[in-house]
């Protein structure tokens, strides 16, 4: 009796080991969908962009079938550790606080942050000159916490759940200018949208790290370093960058 539950025991324990290893490598995504051309969600409602590329390539290099979730951006780090997926690409800034939440990959890319206003209005970036001025930027990103550390009660901030909304605030004059991403700024600048529109200035922080965020502790970070190292090296990186850009980001 005995041995043969020992039997039924061990059997158990290979097929919840054999579980285990099929699921570690099936991964998910996380990112917001709405933060073009880094995250998006197009036309058809699948979810792309630099972001999510840069991760299907990670997955191809770790072998781990990987699918997509999307999440809101203010909830985003809570999503990450409830488990809703796996790690987190969504063009975010590896900052102090945030490292107390999660942990971060070596860096994918590097941002800057950048004032865009109308091509007529005369709009430098001091604060004597903004003094008064509506300023919109995505809330919960580096770009209004840097408004709100350096231009509190200098200009009225204003922030968006979205980065598309302080766009739309922009082009009907709402705001007076967006701080943001020079990227992000870059591709609305491209767009219909964004024809009447420029960058006003010299970036205001230029060394903005951006990571792939993990739940803390996890060894998934390891494998997502070695990853992007390999991507970067055999070329499929500058392949991915080179459809969006026509500059290098990393």
């Amino acid at each position: 009796m005995h041995s043969y539950k020992k039997i039924l025991l061990a059997a158990a324990a290979t097929l919840a080991f054999g579980t285990t290893a099929v699921a570690a490598d099936k991964l998910k995504i996380g990112t917001e969908g709405a933060y073009p051309p880094f995250n998006l969600i197009d036309a058809s409602g699948q979810v792309g962009g630099f972001d999510v590329e840069i991760a299907q390539a990670l997955c191809a290099k770790m072998k781990a079938e990987c699918e997509v979730v999307t999440s809101d951006w203010d909830g985003i780090i809570p999503a990450l550790n409830a488990k809703k997926f796996d790690f987190l690409v969504a063009s975010m800034s590896i900052t102090e606080e945030r490292q107390q939440a999660v942990d971060f990959t070596d860096p994918y890319y590097t941002n800057k942050l950048q004032f865009i206003a109308p091509k007529s209005s005369d709009f430098k970036s001091d604060k004597t000159s903004l003094k008064g001025k509506v300023i919109g930027a995505q809330r919960a990103t580096i770009a209004g916490t840097w408004l709100e550390d350096n231009m509190d009660g200098v200009v009225d901030i204003k922030l968006y759940d979205t980065q598309e909304n302080a766009y739309l605030d922009l082009a009907s004059g709402r705001v007076d200018g967006v701080l943001a991403d020079t990227f992000v700024n870059w591709e609305w600048l491209k767009s219909d949208a964004g024809k009447d529109f420029e960058f006003k200035g010299d970036p205001v922080f230029d060394n903005d790290k951006i990571g792939i965020a993990v739940r803390k502790g996890d060894a998934l970070r390891e494998r997502l370093n070695k990853a992007l190292a390999e991507v970067v090296a055999d070329g499929t990186y500058k392949k991915i960058n080179d459809k969006y850009f026509p500059f290098s980001i990393y």
